[in-house]
């Protein structure tokens, strides 16, 4: 049609459509649909510019008034890890011409220094260029809004370093924040304090309870904790029933107020569970960083040695770390007795001696007792007494197991007529690779297993009855019996005790040395062997040292009698036979 304008052909490939073609050549339209905005910064004058949609991608009515740097640094949130200025600045980059890149996140809110509950979080990617003397003198880039994919992983971190019960810190996450405090204790000028918080008889609150209920209280006690803390403190989950708190800038005098502080909220009142309510006690250990300790694991031993003072006084609940000569002293003591121990069993200095259990009624021996004994370097003996504690707190005492194990295997191939009963410590039977030692070392002799005994003590098997359960199957299932040795010493019930399925029951000795001269001794020495004979279960009395003692227990239906009166015991020769090779294995501290 003459004069008139030609329409753009749709099928016209050379054709354009305005509206498309203003939509691609405006920076804001492109911009906006991104998320993204713009700024330019002087570093020399501070100007900050930013570009013209800075408003509809921050959504902060305003804040395209801002002009300086120093003006945005105002509306960042304290909890920022970084900023743009500590990127370009602290980079330790150096500018060859083509600039330098950096990406940065932080959290800005909607007013200077003010609070927002859920702050707004920015990327900010960009690239400065040095000025003529090599230092950042101008820098531009791009923000955008990241807050949902922040929050979710701030959320994933959050939970890989917390308790999921209480959502303290894991005790890992702690020790790293007290490591990066020690390294900043010299320039801030300021020590710090960690309190060791315990919460008292709470295996005995899950068996009345219920797993459950032991969860509620900890949450509980936990919550309790929190609500006296400052913003700046931390508290993380240590062990089970054991938290930690870090306060920052703490002296001792301060750390003394707040340990009181957190005990009077913890003890206040019953806390309120679905069992109902339920009374609460904590212990306190405390320790002042870095006067009392330069690394992370030399401030918890520290605070734990506190903790373990705070559980044996019957006045102080809190007890403050004091390194005297006396715990350096122990220390010591501790440390020679463990390189001892270890250098024995190198050198084949850890022996078996046995001693006689006789039958009650016609006073033969029935089968011996296996006990370690240690030799030291000129053959004088060494008590266990003043080996066995140490063994166990420094975790030597499975090694220990494991050589009197040998031991009495030799000897019962040896002596194919001799039955024998060793002790196991805890930390032994607890250990899943107990059984299979135990399988190994009877595999080669059928007849070994059946004359072998394994004795565990009564409070080591209430301390966790399903696990104790489960231990004495896999035992059993190797074909040895198993004895409750100490048995009276942990008031062990009628029900746990059938559960069970012990073989034999060995009676404590501490209520059998006087028996003859206490009432006391007498009634509950009795009740015991009634209870083991309901349960048809053989009984030994241990330390019976007179004629009187054995005559009584005799009369009340013991099976079996052990002590001095009948035997003391006596080193067995340690050469191997010659059907079970004893290769030698060298042990390292």
């Amino acid at each position: 049609m003459a004069g008139r304008e030609r329409e753009p052909d749709a099928m016209d490939p050379h054709a354009t459509d305005p509206v498309l073609e203003r939509r691609q050549l405006d920076p804001r339209a492109i911009l906006n649909s991104i998320g993204e905005a713009v700024y330019d910064w002087d570093l020399i004058s501070d100007q900050l510019i930013f570009g013209p949609n800075i408003a509809d991608v921050l959504n902060f009515p305003g804040f395209e008034m801002i002009s300086t740097g120093r003006a945005f640094a105002e509306y960042l949130v304290p909890s920022s890890p970084s900023s743009r200025y500590e990127a370009v600045m602290a980079g330790g980059h150096e500018d060859t011409g083509l600039g330098v890149s950096y990406r940065v996140i932080y959290g800005i809110t909607d007013k200077p220094r003010g609070a927002r509950s859920t702050p707004i979080w920015i990327e900010d990617n960009g690239r400065w260029f040095a000025g003529s003397d090599g230092r950042p003198a101008h820098a531009h880039g791009t923000i955008r809004i990241v807050t949902e994919c922040y929050e979710a992983e701030r959320q994933l971190a959050h939970q890989s370093h917390c308790d999921p019960l209480t959502g303290a810190l894991t005790r890992s996450r702690f020790k790293d924040q007290v490591a990066a405090l020690l390294v900043e204790a010299p320039r801030k000028g300021e020590g710090f304090a960690i309190l060791l918080v315990c919460i008292d008889n709470l295996a005995t609150l899950n068996r009345s309870y219920g797993d459950e209920v032991g969860d509620e209280f900890i949450a509980a006690v936990v919550a309790r904790l929190r609500a006296q803390m400052r913003a700046t403190d931390l508290i993380a989950r240590y062990a089970g029933n054991k938290f930690a708190l870090l306060l920052e800038a703490c002296s001792v005098e301060q750390m003394q107020v707040a340990a009181e502080r957190f005990l009077e909220a913890v003890e206040s009142e019953p806390l309120s569970t679905a069992a109902g309510p339920v009374a609460v006690s904590v212990r306190i250990g405390g320790v002042v960083a870095p006067q009392q300790g330069g690394t992370a694991q030399t401030l918890f031993h520290h605070v734990e040695e506190a903790l373990e003072a705070a559980q044996r006084s019957f006045r102080e609940r809190f007890v403050v770390y004091t390194d005297s000569l006396v715990r350096r002293d122990a220390r010591i003591q501790i440390q020679n007795v463990s390189d001892g121990i270890i250098v024995a069993l190198n050198q084949s200095r850890i022996l078996l001696a046995t001693q006689p259990i006789v039958c009650a009624k016609t006073r033969e021996t029935s089968f011996h007792e296996g006990l370690m004994r240690i030799a030291d370097e000129v053959g004088n003996l060494i008590l266990p007494g003043d080996v066995l504690p140490v063994a166990e707190k420094t975790g030597l005492i499975q090694l220990i197991d494991h050589r009197i194990l040998d031991l009495a295997v030799q000897e019962l191939i040896r002596n194919p007529g001799l039955q024998l009963a060793i002790n196991a410590s805890g930390a032994s039977v607890f250990d899943t690779h107990w059984p299979d030692r135990l399988q190994a070392a009877c595999a080669f002799h059928e007849d070994v297993a059946p004359r072998l005994t394994i004795e565990i003590t009564e409070t080591c098997a209430i301390a966790d009855l399903e696990a104790t359960r489960r231990a004495i199957v896999a035992m059993k299932s190797c074909g040895v019996k198993v004895a409750m040795d100490d048995f009276g010493a942990g008031h062990t019930s009628f029900r746990n005790l059938r559960n069970l399925r012990i073989d034999l029951l060995k009676i404590d000795g501490a209520f059998v040395q006087n028996l003859a001269r206490s009432e006391d001794d007498r009634f509950f020495v009795r009740t015991l062997i009634e209870l083991a004979r309901h349960l048809e279960i053989p009984t030994v009395a241990e330390w019976v040292e007179d004629a009187e003692s054995a005559a009584i227990l005799t009369d009340w239906g013991v099976d079996y009698l052990q002590g001095h009166y009948f035997g003391a015991a006596q080193t067995v020769d340690q050469a191997p036979p010659a059907s079970l090779p004893a290769p030698r294995r060298n042990v390292r501290g």
